[in-house]
């Protein structure tokens, strides 16, 4: 039988460092987007506080009540929620993308790949793990804004079987056509779905574009935001995706051997 999965893409403003502000939006956009069909939603990068880095150790500290809230909302809605939050542990701060399935916590992956362009590194632990988890709404690899720019990442990811890949970012101008053309290439080169969700609106010197994105496996745009708070959807089609890859057979055609250990 064809499988097909709703999917959404939850884009708002965060407001710097107010968790209850935010954890209000994303449920009433969690919500929505619900009553829409959505089975699966995808919130931004950090989205309850922000890149709040001088309060980000007090902050952390509000993430288990979000994620209790979270649980409680997933199994209310039968969703799939994804997206990323300051977590505090041993006296490091991780940006970590939890996968909650009906309530339960599937999976957590901590953010690889630092910005340092921008002090990310000075202010939080980099994670050494990626993360590739069966939900109900079918295998999930995820990965955090930066790690876009990590081609290796997500072919890790697609050979361990992901199909779609979810990814939360606070990614701001003027590097929008990056942002897109690297999903893009993500969705083409793994022959998966792309769920990425950026964040809009100014905080502090950063303006953030939005333009959020659900892509097919051919690298077709199924679902694209603009500057402004909304809620993209866009019905994932599970056969086109075979289909793609049985036509173009990347996966079968690679050359590991001679590929070898990249430096």
């Amino acid at each position: 039988m064809n499988r097909k999965l709703n999917a959404a893409s939850i884009q708002f403003n965060i407001s710097l460092g107010d968790v209850d502000t935010n954890l209000k939006k994303a449920l009433s956009a969690i919500d929505r987007t619900r009553d829409r069909g959505a089975e699966l939603a995808v919130l931004p990068e950090m989205w309850s506080t922000g890149y709040d880095y001088k309060n980000l150790p007090r902050l952390a500290l509000e993430t288990p009540r979000v994620i209790e809230v979270l649980q409680k909302k997933s199994a209310e809605q039968k969703m799939v929620l994804v997206g990323s939050l300051p977590e505090s542990e041993n006296g490091h701060i991780y940006n970590a993308a939890y996968v909650i399935d009906q309530g339960e916590i599937k999976g957590t992956y901590r953010k690889l790949h630092l910005f340092s362009t921008m002090g990310e590194d000075r202010f939080l632990s980099a994670g050494d793990k990626t993360l590739v988890v069966p939900t109900s709404a079918g295998r999930l690899g995820i990965a955090i804004c930066y790690d876009l720019r990590f081609p290796e990442l997500f072919r890790k990811m697609a050979l361990e079987g992901a199909e779609i890949l979810c990814l939360p970012a606070e990614w701001p101008k003027p590097r929008q056509e990056h942002w897109r053309t690297l999903l893009r290439a993500r969705a083409i080169e793994n022959q998966q779905f792309v769920v990425a969700t950026n964040c809009c609106g100014v905080q502090g010197k950063l303006d953030f574009f939005g333009m959020s994105l659900i892509i097919s496996p051919w690298g077709e745009i199924l679902a694209e935001g603009e500057e402004k708070g909304v809620e993209l959807f866009a019905t994932l089609d599970f056969q086109e995706m075979i289909d793609f890859r049985s036509k173009i057979r990347c996966f079968q055609d690679r050359r590991p051997t001679v590929y070898g250990t990249l430096p």
